[in-house]
């Protein structure tokens, strides 16, 4: 979406190096942040060969659903770790393969230690690695800085209240970049649509540019 590339430096996400995606509410938002990260992730090895490699320790990822985000299941290595220290090894290893197209990683804490070293290899082998932040599975803490080129907050909101009830519609998230290398915080509300695999403003939104766009971390 034009709109949020507007914000990234260089017109887009940076496709090597290290991404952070954190649910916004510990008990709600876990679906949601997967969710973006998988768009990401979609985004960010479609002109790639390869494999991705997925490290987590609930090993809960839905197959069937995945091309709806933009990732072929076909792809996906998928490793269950006994912790985040397991899942952080298991990153840095897979970003020395060079069979994959990407790494991911689901860690309850984002450590800002071996936040450092993944970025550093990722930049180094010219590969994304994504950190999703799995909070349910984390002490209630502050969460540190780190050095990623992005990170990111989301929270699920109320989809298309015309639609007939029972019916779900597009995902809605509330999608805050917290962190830029190189830009600035912003806020947007978007609308994933499975069906042209893109982004759009959420309709309420669309009239509506400073409720879209907005700072802080």
């Amino acid at each position: 979406m034009a709109a949020l590339d507007e914000r990234l430096p260089g017109g887009g996400l940076a496709t090597t190096g290290l991404h952070e995606i954190l649910p916004a509410r510990r008990e709600w938002d876990e679906g949601a942040a997967l969710g973006f990260a998988l768009v990401l992730l979609g985004r960010l090895t479609a002109r790639r060969d390869g494999a991705i490699l997925w490290a987590t320790r609930q090993a809960d990822l839905y197959a069937p659903t995945l091309s709806d985000f933009g990732v072929a299941a076909e792809r996906l290595l998928l490793t269950r770790t006994g912790g985040d220290g397991e899942t952080l090894w298991a990153l840095e290893e897979g970003l020395r393969c060079p069979d994959l197209a990407a790494v991911v990683g689901e860690v309850s804490e984002l450590d800002a230690t071996a936040a450092r070293r993944l970025q550093l290899a990722a930049e180094m082998i010219q590969r994304p690695c994504l950190l999703l932040q799995r909070q349910r599975l984390a002490p209630r803490r502050a969460t540190a800085a780190s050095p990623a080129l992005t990170r990111w907050r989301v929270e699920a909101r109320a989809g298309d209240p015309s639609l007939p009830k029972g019916l779900v519609g597009n995902p809605v998230w509330r999608v805050e970049l917290l962190r830029c290398r190189g830009g600035q915080p912003a806020v947007f509300e978007v609308e994933w649509d499975h069906a042209t695999s893109d982004f759009a403003l959420a309709a309420e939104l669309c009239d509506s540019t400073t409720a879209t766009f907005g700072y802080g971390a």
